[in-house]
């Protein structure tokens, strides 16, 4: 049994390297799941095996003709998974090691949306924006327009403005691009709402408590600013609120402490 668990050429460095293997494998396909790229990459790897597969049997023109094909599928992946690519590389450059270097992109991040917000609010141009944090939104983003545009204060308020097309519905961010718009979200069941509370207020509410993203809302009626997170809802902010509110969800976020809880005014809670 000694000789059979016994691994007279396994090091510590070779352990190091099939857990980093194994550790990117699985980000991998952590990465591309619920996403279109996992039939892309099933039917690559099918490729793959019916390659091996003909060489065992001896098919000689087929392995032929694959030998000669699969060499150019190392730039029909770069093609083909771009976006994918995109985004693995934004990712790895928001980890915490690099963080230091994308704090001036964080505050771009934060002015942009609070200035989009306080003149939609000024105009009285109903609006709502969701951002993705930790639990993806592709579902709700397939279900609008997409758009993978760079955020901007500029593109929120056109894609806000009662003529487009685009304003009725949430517009989703992520990544620190805007990702889609015009997209539909899960309404809160809640019961005990308060009935100034319109259907932007309530997709709100629903998507926060189906995921861990953040909400911003302004007000057809009023103009009011509102943040919700968690299912919960903070009403009448002011600009400078909002900002911090977006630090707190975000950046305490980045380095591993639970975000500030949301208390509504008395005068303004949701029950």
């Amino acid at each position: 049994m000694l000789e059979f668990f016994s691994f007279p050429h396994l090091t510590w460095t070779a352990v190091l390297d099939i857990v980093i293997v194994a550790a990117i494998i699985y980000q991998l396909l952590v990465f591309i799941k619920g996403t279109r790229a996992v039939q892309m990459a099933m039917g690559l790897a099918l490729i793959v095996v019916f390659f091996y597969f003909a060489r065992w049997i001896a098919l000689e023109t087929v392995s032929w003709m694959l030998t000669n094909i699969l060499p150019y599928f190392v730039f029909a992946i770069i093609v083909i998974f771009q976006h994918e690519i995109r985004r693995a590389l934004a990712r790895f450059g928001q980890a915490p090691l690099f963080a230091g270097f994308s704090t001036i992109n964080r505050n771009e991040f934060y002015d942009e949306i609070v200035l989009a917000v306080t003149t939609l609010a000024t105009n009285q141009t109903g609006a709502l924006i969701v951002i993705e944090r930790d639990i993806g939104l592709k579902t709700y983003i397939e279900s609008g327009i997409a758009l993978d545009a760079a955020l901007s204060y500029d593109l929120l308020v056109t894609i806000f403005n009662p003529s487009v097309p685009l304003h009725d519905g949430a517009v989703i961010i992520q990544n620190g691009r805007i990702a889609a718009g015009a997209c539909f979200l899960p309404l809160t069941v809640k019961p005990r709402l308060s009935k100034e509370l319109g259907t932007r207020h309530r997709a709100a509410i629903g998507v926060t408590e189906e995921t861990d993203a953040v909400a911003i809302i302004v007000s057809e009626e009023t103009g009011a600013i509102s943040f919700a997170h968690d299912g919960d809802m903070e009403r009448y902010l002011d600009p400078d609120t909002l900002r911090q509110r977006l630090r707190d969800a975000f950046e305490r976020k980045a380095i591993g402490a639970a975000p500030r809880p949301i208390i509504e005014p008395a005068e303004h809670r949701l029950e």
